[in-house]
């Protein structure tokens, strides 16, 4: 039961992102301490990035772990980048000749 929770939570930030273990647990109707005592051990194992935040949100302080997958980056978003240059403009175009 533990390798399907941890699957579970693995499957989570992989397709929500980076998340307190408060919205892990909400999300995946778990015990907050289940969520709690799995995170810290796959943790230690190096599965999971955690580390303690405090957040205000409309003047209410929240604490927890802020957890996040270790060595995973998200592919990268279709269309135009930041910096990109259009394709009609030929390099060093964008310079004013006085």
């Amino acid at each position: 039961m533990t390798n399907r929770i941890d699957a579970d939570i693995l499957d989570f930030l992989k397709a929500n992102g980076p998340r307190l273990d408060a919205e892990i647990a909400a999300a995946l109707r778990m015990p907050l301490a289940r969520v709690r005592t799995r995170v810290a051990e796959m943790s230690s194992s190096g599965d999971l990035i955690c580390c303690s935040t405090v957040r205000f949100e409309g003047g209410v302080r929240t604490e927890g772990l802020s957890c996040r997958l270790s060595c995973y980056t998200p592919p990268a978003a279709r269309g135009r980048k930041p910096g990109a240059k259009k394709s009609g403009q030929p390099p060093g175009s964008d310079t004013a000749v006085d």
